[in-house]
């Protein structure tokens, strides 16, 4: 700790992944011991064990990370839309509150016309900047570009992840007076889009050339995992290595127990065993991710066991800070929820589908019930007034989502309840209020549904077909 003592006020880092199940983490089940770091942090801090995204593609979830807004909220309902300059960002409420503030690695939220540098009025009001809009084109696995504030290219050498990780634990360096907030934003472990690998450091790949395979690609087969586990689990471990670097520069400022360290990612990836691509899908392949947050006022060991959306991440990271949380966002803070004072926590999280559909979705602990706008152009229309229930899967008997009941005479009472849900969690997202047909063939049934796990009507606050169906964007377009 500081010998001064602790902080007024804490700094804050984001140590944020790009496309990492949940599963890979020891905290998850995961066998082969890649993320003893993260599993340590858990130890010492939170572990969020449900946590979900709201958008299963790059820039929409990066852009609700950055706001604590729904994707439909942003405009950044897909890839390829620039986060409008004029919205406020986590830098926007920190740097007010007297933060200086950093953003280093991939940003994904600037037209697709700049594809390094990044201009100044899209930088989401950050201070120190050094990253490139698309790195998934401004780099490979060891040759790195990242370019300045000044849009001057920064070479360098080694592994993609490390060269990132040298690059925070500078910043961590160089700053001695005040307090600081870091979004550190990597690739890995995302494809490698130029050629469809996921390139691990060398000999990682070799380290689990017989892999230990996830029961969701275990019972849906097909797909590519086969192919690609051995190196995605390569660069997972990697990153874990460099959690460690930038924890240790933190330690050697003394200033690692006067920070709120948060670890998630964007969204998972279903290495296309639900379509043609790698996350688009409501499944939890896609949409849950790991997520840790560790730091001053926060508990230790804590295993949180309610349903979290990244909306709820900012909120979180302001309130832990001691900022004041801004009454637009649409996410709410969990530190309440950590000190037993909020009763009221929604049992569901809400998703929207973009690219290979316009589809809605809620995942709560038992059931994924999702729904789709037939015939909506998914790269064009951000939502719909009229869905059609399409997906539902009782995720106690059927974790792995091999078997959609949205068809099932038996669950009508289910689908009619979880369809009122859905509806007023859109509705509170701040879209217009949808109608909801039910499955072709199939009837709602009357009165509630005894199914559900919990009470359809509490307030949340907060706003055989086994794959998602629709065409794809490409596989090439990052994200």
């Amino acid at each position: 700790m500081n010998g001064d003592g602790p902080r007024t006020k804490p700094n804050v880092l984001v140590f944020f992944t790009d496309q990492q199940r949940w599963d890979t983490t020891g905290l998850h089940g995961n066998p082969l011991g890649l993320t003893p770091l993260l599993d340590g942090l858990a130890e010492r801090g939170v572990s969020v064990d449900h946590s979900y995204t709201c958008q299963p593609v790059c820039a929409p979830s990066r852009a609700s990370m950055q706001t604590g807004l729904y994707p439909t909220t942003t405009g950044v309902f897909r890839n390829g839309i620039a986060l409008a300059p004029d919205i406020p960002t986590l830098a926007h409420h920190f740097r007010a509150a007297g933060y200086e503030t950093g953003y280093i690695g991939k940003w994904h939220l600037a037209p697709d016309e700049y594809t390094g540098p990044v201009p100044e009025r899209y930088r989401g009001g950050y201070d120190h900047w050094l990253a490139a809009n698309l790195l998934e084109f401004t780099s490979d696995a060891y040759t790195t570009t990242l370019y300045d504030g000044e849009g001057r290219p920064r070479h360098f050498d080694g592994y993609r992840a490390d060269a990132l990780g040298t690059a925070a634990a500078e910043f961590v360096r160089e700053r001695r007076d005040g307090p600081f907030f870091l979004f550190l934003s990597f690739l890995e472990p995302h494809h490698q889009n130029s050629r469809d690998d996921y390139p691990a450091p060398d000999g990682y790949r070799e380290r689990y050339a017989d892999p230990w395979t996830p029961a969701d690609l275990r019972a849906l087969g097909g797909g590519n995992s086969r192919e690609h586990l051995a190196g995605y689990y390569g660069m997972v471990r990697r990153l874990d290595e460099v959690l460690g670097t930038v924890l240790d520069a933190l330690a050697e400022q003394g200033t690692l127990e006067d920070t709120v360290v948060l670890f998630t990612s964007d969204h998972g990836c279903h290495f296309k065993t639900r379509n043609d691509e790698y996350k688009r899908s409501l499944h939890d392949a896609s949409v849950r991710v790991p997520t840790v947050l560790c730091g001053p006022g926060l508990p230790q060991g804590v295993r949180l066991e309610q349903v979290v959306s990244h909306v709820d991440l900012p909120p979180t990271l302001l309130d832990a800070a001691g900022v004041a949380v801004p009454a637009g966002m649409q996410g709410r803070t969990l530190l309440p929820l950590l000190r037993g004072e909020d009763t009221g926590w929604p049992d569901e999280v809400l998703i929207q589908i973009s690219e290979s559909e316009v589809g809605r979705a809620i995942r709560t602990h038992r059931w994924k019930y999702g729904v789709v706008a037939p015939g909506a152009d998914a790269w064009r229309v951000p939502s719909a007034d009229r869905y059609v229930e399409t997906y539902l899967y009782d995720l106690d008997a059927d974790p792995e989502e091999s078997a959609n009941r949205v068809a099932d005479p038996g669950c009508a009472a289910t689908r009619r309840a979880l369809a009122r849900r859905l509806a007023e969690r859109v509705a509170r997202s701040g879209e217009q209020r949808p109608e909801i047909d039910p499955a072709p063939g199939e009837e709602h049934a009357d009165g509630e549904g005894d199914g559900d796990d919990s009470n359809s009507g509490r307030d949340g606050g907060n706003p055989g077909n086994t794959g998602s169906g629709g065409s794809t964007a490409s596989a090439g377009d990052g994200g």
